[in-house]
């Protein structure tokens, strides 16, 4: 028998051992379990998955493509995915940090060169953030407050970054978060906080979030010792489920339908064409040091889209492409972001970059993995004066040369 065996055993017998237990009578005379809560919860939770994809996969919301809805599929379940990593084991009095995003966990428009982290809170604690900056070019926490328990927050309230609290030279901080904190390395917290987000952008020739030897040191505790967890019973594990189906609602079908006419300023809706880059104003898991643009981009399999300009002064940028659902490519083994250590420029230190299905032959090739088309996003962080907007051209790939 080898070990696998024995502890299929070992929990079988542990079960039946359970059978002289006074609450196992609980089950009615036909032996059927238990009604609980969480069981019911769990029902609602099966029941949320077919809804939210019939909603959100539907017509009404754009979705007319085969790939489109492989592509939904794939979302929906890194959605379920977050939501369990994040939502499920919540809790407030005793927070610690969870990576949002991995290469293989991908939503919210995730950056190949950032590591994300977020823990959850509550506005009437106090809580004290250790960490090390770990040669991260920018280091940052927002607050992400309103909406309901484990749902999507209704805006940003509260941010710092490494400009506005003290870093020793080994690369070491520590923050005091609270209702009532004030003065250096404090970040107040509203009555309906959430959340807390963090943000570590690199800017390395190995893109940060593919490298698993990239390690962000943090923690996050109460300043008040809250004592030990109570042990999970039917309440607490059906709010923890609920939790799980208010992240899945309200990161899709909750999501208002966009009009196209009240998109941000930096939201170009033309093909292959950008609008100037602009900061957001208030979007909930945007980082407010951000400037943001974006377009899609729409090519033949002989097509190339070429964007040219220059990097403006800033701590960092970079360009990448997603999906429409805001998930980025495929950034382990294939070239899809550039930033600027992995740019090069020519003799005047402007980039071209060229976006095609396959290899063109030239530098700072970003590859579609053959999608016919796709989301273009830039990012510049804490930029100085005004941004070059990126100059485009559709080209014949045979034309470019390599």
């Amino acid at each position: 028998m080898d070990r696998r065996e024995f502890m299929k055993g070992a929990s079988l017998a542990g079960a039946l051992s359970m059978l002289s237990f006074p609450d196992i009578a609980q089950a009615d005379e036909e032996g059927t379990r238990p009604r609980t809560q969480s069981g019911q919860a769990y029902a609602d939770l099966a029941r949320a998955l077919q809804e939210i994809e019939a909603d959100y996969l539907s017509a009404q919301r754009g979705i007319s493509r085969p790939g489109d809805v492989s592509d939904g599929h794939r979302f929906l379940l890194h959605v379920l995915q977050t939501a369990l990593v994040l939502r499920f084991e919540f809790d407030a009095e005793r927070p610690s940090f969870r990576r949002i995003i991995s290469p293989t966990r991908k939503l919210l428009g995730d950056q190949a060169d950032a590591i994300y982290f977020e823990a959850p809170i509550r506005g009437d604690r106090r809580y004290r953030i250790r960490g090390n900056t770990s040669d991260a070019v920018y280091t940052s926490f927002t607050v992400e407050a309103g909406g309901q328990e484990g749902g999507y927050p209704e805006r940003t309230e509260g941010a710092i970054n490494d400009t506005e609290f003290a870093i020793g030279a080994d690369g070491s901080y520590e923050l005091l978060l609270g209702p009532d904190v004030s003065g250096p390395n404090t970040l107040k917290l509203p009555a309906d906080a959430r959340t807390v987000t963090t943000r570590s952008y690199f800017e390395t020739k190995r893109s940060a979030a593919a490298d698993p030897f990239k390690v962000v040191p943090i923690a996050i505790g109460p300043v008040e010792d809250p004592g030990p967890a109570p042990t999970p019973d039917d309440a607490s594990i059906t709010r923890s489920i609920r939790r799980v189906i208010a992240y899945l609602r309200g990161t899709t079908v909750d999501q208002p339908i966009r009009d196209l006419a009240k998109q941000p300023s930096w939201v170009s809706l033309i093909p292959n064409q950008f609008n100037q880059p602009a900061k957001p104003a208030g979007m909930a898991f945007a980082a407010p040091d951000n400037a943001y643009a974006s377009a899609p981009y729409v090519l033949r399999p002989d097509q190339a889209l070429v964007m040219e300009g220059r990097f403006p002064t800033c701590r960092f940028s970079s360009v990448m492409l997603w999906n429409r659902f805001l998930q980025s490519y495929d950034y382990t083994s294939r070239q899809i972001s550039l930033n600027r250590a992995q740019t090069e420029l020519d003799s005047e230190g402007r980039y071209r970059i060229v976006i095609a299905g396959r290899d063109p032959g030239v530098p700072n090739w970003l590859d579609t993995e053959g999608r016919p088309s796709g989301l273009v996003y830039w990012r510049f962080l804490l930029p100085e004066g005004e941004i070059e907007t990126p100059r485009t051209r559709v080209m014949p790939l045979a034309e470019l040369g390599g």
